[in-house]
């Protein structure tokens, strides 16, 4: 009875992770979904925790218990990995992942860490550079790539080469979608680098403090662009390395064509984030057609 029970809050928890993917992040949901079915568990496992983590400061009323809840989640990782049992079903997801698979607790802790970390910033301050953004892309987008190949067994220098190309492209891309929630919640554009922003002469500096301009639309445009080549720039490097990727890590390596989507919904509308058109159907497409080009995409072995 005991082994049954045990079997059933496993199911329940992994149940959960699918869920929440299917909430919050579909587009990977359906990505996940081309796997084979014996990597879409931890899969799930491991893109439900990015979600725990991702809307963390998002869900909370007061940013200290955002922060006070990430710092749950990295005390969680350790306990994960010193087989200490806890009652979240994302984190009873994880330590079966964990048991059963060749998991690197440095990556999850570097992702963690790296959501701390930018939860600590006030939110007046700026990342100095793009190297800066690219550097939390990778510490958060890369690093679930990461161990989403090391849960299907894939080792691999050029698939890993690949992810960390995808998930800086990823990453930079969701964080140029996530612009207008920012500007709406806190009057600020906390993920434009100052050197950016100074290019195109949208950088406020009054009494010390650094700012966006909020007043020049093109100009913030501009920026949007060129944040988005530097994706861009990624994407193409990721592709790059698929003839030397193997063949079983390519379905890991999926998400390159979210981001390829991100990437030309924010080109029809002129990279103006405000777009109401970028918030349509899934990333800016008709759901069909999104998953029309998944499935070509899967079917050619193509990311």
């Amino acid at each position: 009875m005991k082994g049954a029970s045990a079997s059933s809050t496993i199911q329940a928890a992994f149940s959960y992770c699918v869920q929440q993917v299917r909430n919050y992040d579909y587009q990977h949901y359906l990505c996940l979904l081309e796997l084979p079915p014996d990597m879409r568990k931890p899969a799930f496992a491991l893109r439900a925790f990015n979600i725990e983590t991702a809307r963390a400061m998002d869900i909370a009323s007061d940013p200290r218990i955002g922060l006070m809840r990430l710092l749950w989640w990295q005390e969680a990782i350790d306990k994960i990995f010193a087989d200490k049992s806890i009652e979240h079903p994302t984190a009873q997801a994880l330590a079966y992942v964990v048991s059963e698979h060749k998991i690197s607790k440095g990556w999850m802790k570097r992702s963690v860490e790296a959501r701390i970390n930018d939860a600590r910033r006030e939110v007046t301050d700026m990342p100095e550079t793009i190297e800066e953004v690219e550097r939390y892309a990778e510490d958060t987008v890369s690093t679930l790539l990461y161990t989403t190949l090391q849960a299907g067994g894939i080792r691999s220098t050029a698939a890993d080469h690949a992810a960390s190309h995808i998930g800086k492209a990823s990453g930079l891309l969701l964080l140029l979608r996530s612009l207008p929630y920012h500007a709406n919640r806190n009057r600020h554009f906390p993920y434009i680098p100052k050197d950016l922003a100074a290019n195109h002469n949208l950088l406020d500096t009054q009494g010390g403090r650094s700012e966006i301009r909020m007043d020049s639309p093109e100009s913030l445009s501009d920026v949007v662009f060129d944040m988005a080549s530097v994706a861009n720039a990624h994407l193409k490097k990721a592709r790059q390395l698929a003839g030397t990727v193997p063949a079983e890590a390519l379905p890991v390596l999926l998400p390159a064509v979210p981001a390829q989507v991100i990437l030309d919904s924010l080109s029809r509308v002129q990279f103006n984030v405000f777009d109401p058109r970028l918030a349509r159907g899934i990333l800016g497409i008709p759901p069909l057609w999104f998953q029309l080009k998944l499935k070509w995409h899967s079917w050619r072995g193509k990311y």
